[in-house]
C-alpha cells in the first residue's frame, strides 16, 4: 500500500510475511498464493505491499540463479504484490515449534550473518518494483547480550562496514539505492535506540540505520519522543519502522492479572518482559520466569515482547501498547517530512496467541492480517497522508 505524504513523497505500508512460516523457494511461493494475495483482495486493493522474509535456503536459492529471481519477481506482479523491504532478521527455522534463543544466531560476529543479509540486498535489488530504487532490510541488532565481547563486538563493526561497502557497489551497479536498520529488540546488545547510537557512529555509514520496532520500543518503556530526537541529534537514520504492539498488563500483581499474563506464556517464542523501576529498568528474558515468584517486582506495570494484534487489544484486565505505536507513528510520518518512508506491520505471534484467540484456518488469518493493514492505513490518513491506488 502506498500514501503521498504531504511533503510529496510516496510512504510505503506492508505487512511481514514471517508470520507464514517458509524455509524453502517453493514455501514462498506458496505464500504468495495461499495468504498474501488473499489479504491484498480482502483489502479491495490492486496492489499490496508485502515485507518477505526470506530464510537461508530461499535467499540462496535466488541468489544463485537470475531465472528463480525473475520467477519470483513475475510471481509477485501477477498476484498484485510488491516488495520495498524485507525482514533480514530470522536466519532460519523461524516457523520451528521452539525458536527462543535460536533467532539470535548466527549474530553479526559470525560470517554467516554478514552472507545472508548481502544475499538478501542482492534478492531486495531485482525484486523492487520498476517505480522505486530504494530499498531496506531490518537485521539483527548486533547479538544476544551474552558471549559478545570486545572481539566480537568489532568483528561485527567490520562485518557492516563490508555490508556498506556492498550496498555502495550494488547501487553503482543496478541504480538501487538499499540501507540496513539494526532492529534493537530487549536482551539483545542493542536492546534500546540510544544503545544503537554508539555502534552506528562508530560504523560511520548511512547506508547502516536503525528499524525501529514499535512493541520492542514499547517493552523497553522508550518514550518515542525521547528516542526519535536522541537519533535524529546523532543523525542515525531510521530506516524503516515495524508497526507492533506489546502486551501491557497495569497491575501485574493481582492474581488475575497474572493468571492472565500465564496464557501469553508459550514454548515458542521468547517473551523478555520489563518493568520501569526508580533504580532503572528491571528485566526477565522471558514471561514464564517473570511470572515464576519474585523474578520482576510487580509494583508497577510490565510490557512483555509479544506481538499482539494491532486492532485487537487482549481482553481485560491486559491490554495492549498501541498508543505508544500511535505516538511513534505520529512522530515518524506526520511531520513536515517523514523520517521514514518505509513501514510494516510485523504481528507473526498468530498461532502463538492464547488457543481461543487464535486464527481457526487460512482466511479468518487473512481477515485478521487485513485488519491490522486497516487500522495502519486509517491511522496514516488521520495524519494527513493520501492513500494511493
Amino acid at each position: 500500500m502506498r500514501f503521498r505524504h504531504p511533503d510529496g513523497t510516496t510512504v510505503h505500508l506492508a505487512y511481514c510475511t514471517n508470520v507464514h512460516p517458509a524455509e524453502t523457494l517453493d514455501g514462498v511461493i506458496a505464500q504468495l498464493r495461499d495468504h498474501c494475495e488473499p489479504v491484498r483482495r480482502r483489502l479491495g486493493r490492486d496492489r499490496l505491499g508485502i515485507g518477505l522474509w526470506l530464510a537461508k535456503d530461499a535467499a540462496h536459492a535466488l541468489v544463485t540463479d537470475p531465472s528463480a529471481l525473475r520467477g519470483l519477481r513475475t510471481e509477485l506482479d501477477r498476484r498484485g504484490l510488491e516488495v520495498v523491504t524485507l525482514n533480514g532478521f530470522p536466519y532460519e527455522g523461524f516457523g520451528a515449534e521452539e525458536v527462543k534463543y535460536r533467532v539470535y544466531k548466527p549474530d553479526w560476529a559470525d560470517p554467516e550473518r554478514l552472507d545472508h543479509t548481502t544475499a538478501l540486498a542482492r534478492v531486495l535489488a531485482g525484486l523492487l518494483p520498476d517505480d522505486v530504487t530504494e530499498g531496506t532490510i531490518s537485521t539483527l541488532p548486533l547479538a544476544w547480550r551474552t558471549a559478545y565481547d570486545d572481539r566480537r563486538a568489532e568483528t561485527a563493526r567490520a562485518a557492516l562496514r563490508t555490508l556498506a561497502e556492498r550496498l555502495d557497489a550494488i547501487e553503482e551497479l543496478t541504480g538501487r539505492s538499499l540501507r540496513v536498520g539494526l532492529e534493537p529488540e530487549p536482551g539483545c546488545v542493542v536492546e534500546t535506540t540510544r544503545d544503537a547510537i554508539a555502534p552506528l557512529t562508530a560504523i560511520g555509514r548511512d547506508r547502516i540505520g536503525i528499524c525501529v520496532d514499535t512493541c520492542h520500543l514499547a517493552t523497553s518503556f522508550e518514550d518515542p519522543h525521547t528516542a526519535l530526537d536522541a537519533l535524529a541529534e546523532a543523525r542515525v537514520p531510521v530506516v524503516k519502522s515495524q508497526l507492533s504492539a506489546a502486551l501491557h498488563a497495569e497491575h501485574p500483581h493481582l492474581p488475575e492479572v497474572r493468571e492472565a499474563l500465564a496464557a501469553f506464556a508459550e514454548p515458542r517464542f521468547l517473551h523478555q518482559t520489563r518493568t520501569a523501576t526508580a533504580a532503572g529498568l528491571r528485566a526477565t528474558d522471558d514471561l514464564d520466569e517473570a511470572l515464576a515468584g519474585h523474578a520482576l517486582p510487580d509494583a508497577a506495570p510490565w510490557r512483555a515482547h509479544f506481538h499482539v494484534p494491532l486492532h485487537a487489544a487482549p481482553a481485560a484486565p491486559l491490554t495492549s501498547t498501541l498508543p505508544v505505536l500511535k505516538t511513534a507513528l505520529t512522530r515518524l510520518v506526520g511531520g513536515p517530512a517523514p523520517l521514514t518512508r518505509h513501514l510494516e506491520v510485523e504481528t507473526y505471534t498468530w498461532q502463538a496467541l492464547p488457543p481461543e484467540l487464535r486464527p481457526k484456518g487460512r482466511a479468518q488469518l487473512a481477515e485478521g492480517i487485513a485488519a491490522e493493514l486497516t487500522l495502519a492505513r486509517d491511522l496514516l490518513t488521520d495524519l494527513g497522508l493520501k492513500e494511493l491506488p
